[in-house]
């Protein structure tokens, strides 16, 4: 017993040095931190949801990571940083992604089917998953990205001239890039182009409700069912996500959301069939659900690819539960690409990969039995 505590004082007392070392600034002067702003042309615009503390100290209150962040220093995200004592956005206006998508990649299959979508990024992340499939933009400091300069006006307009219907903030992690995704969702909606993000809904309710009100659609990473598994696989939590899920729900904003599988380290049906017992219990059967296929990456390259009897496993347990949208992600072809009506079965929408190959709704209805299909259809 006495060894299992030296082991956990050992472990706390490592993850309060990385948060040291995390948040220790490299410079020694704020001319430094402002030259390295402007050769590297960064933003120091001025961020949203921190307080000033003590001795030039401040703590960002935007995400469940509460970052306390000394004069100089950096929160965990690498992006908002603390300049005598305000804290500042590095990242406005600088995404170091910018792509037109089909809006199933996002992935979103009951939202406006078959349609292209503009997406942006920033650099960061406000967490740190070991399998992170687009760790060369996320797990990295702006400062040593390429990127675009390109306000919310210039997005507005690029996104009018091509006829777009809506603007998904994604790839990395958009909370981290928090104000230049309000600014530029506020005059996309009064443009009336369509909001939807793909997150890691590590956000906190006050923020994520101000940026819901301009927001159609999410698509959420509910990344495992356990604390332990947040927390040895992202360095986060699992309840702040499951707040966030609860939130969108409640706010009215279209709701999807993805469940990677990784083999060994959250593939217990039980913890799947408890994610999907929770779902149905807390958020409702129409919220669509998918289970990604795992491919390996970054940190965690020594784990084998999901099998797909492991999705179909999935699969199987979520529809037992109820759950009436079910899809499996990541595998070119399979049957659960598609969308089937709950009351006859028949496919309503078949895909093959991001490709909509057939549509059989008929103003959001079913064709054959005129079962109502939930999602946004226009």
């Amino acid at each position: 017993m006495r060894r299992l505590g030296l082991i956990l004082l050992f472990v706390l007392f490592v993850v309060a040095l990385a948060n040291a070392i995390q948040f220790t600034s490299p410079f020694s002067k704020v001319s430094d931190a402002l030259k390295m702003v402007r050769e590297k042309n960064l933003s120091k615009f001025e961020a949203k949801y921190w307080r000033e503390m003590e001795d030039k100290y401040v703590q960002c209150e935007l995400c469940p990571n509460l970052c306390v962040i000394p004069n100089l220093g950096r929160g965990r995200c690498g992006v908002r940083i603390n300049i005598e004592g305000k804290l500042y956005s590095l990242v406005y206006g600088k995404p170091v992604a910018v792509h037109i998508d089909p809006i199933e990649k996002k992935p979103l299959s009951h939202f406006l089917p078959g349609t292209a979508v503009f997406s942006i990024a920033t650099a960061g992340c406000n967490l740190g998953c070991i399998f992170c499939q687009n760790w060369q933009i996320s797990q990295v400091k702006p400062e040593d990205a390429d990127h675009y300069n390109l306000s919310p006006e210039e997005i507005v307009t690029v996104i009018k001239k091509n006829k777009l219907p809506s603007i998904a903030y994604t790839y990395t992690e958009p909370t981290v890039f928090y104000e230049y995704m309000l600014a530029t969702a506020k005059l996309a909606k009064k443009a009336g182009i369509k909001n939807v993000m793909h997150s890691c809904g590590y956000i906190n309710p006050k923020p994520l409700k101000e940026l819901l009100q301009y927001m159609d659609a999410a698509n959420i990473d509910l990344k495992g069912f356990s604390e332990e598994y947040y927390q040895e696989m992202s360095f986060g939590r699992l309840e702040p996500v499951l707040t966030s899920l609860k939130t969108i729900k409640q706010e009215g904003v279209w709701l999807e959301i993805t469940n990677l599988i990784i083999p060994g380290k959250n593939d217990d049906p039980k913890m799947i069939r408890d994610m999907c017992k929770w779902i149905k219990n807390e958020l409702g059967t129409d919220v669509p659900l998918y289970f990604g296929a795992f491919h390996p990456n970054y940190k965690l390259k020594n784990v084998p690819p999901t099998p797909v009897k492991t999705l179909e496993m999935a699969h199987k347990i979520a529809k037992e539960e109820g759950l009436k949208y079910v899809y499996i992600g990541n595998v070119y072809g399979h049957f659960g690409e598609d969308t089937y009506c709950p009351k006859c079965g028949k496919t309503v929408i078949k895909r093959e990969g991001y490709k909509i190959v057939e549509n059989d709704l008929v103003d959001g209805k079913c064709k054959f039995c005129g079962e109502e299909i939930a999602g946004v259809w226009k």
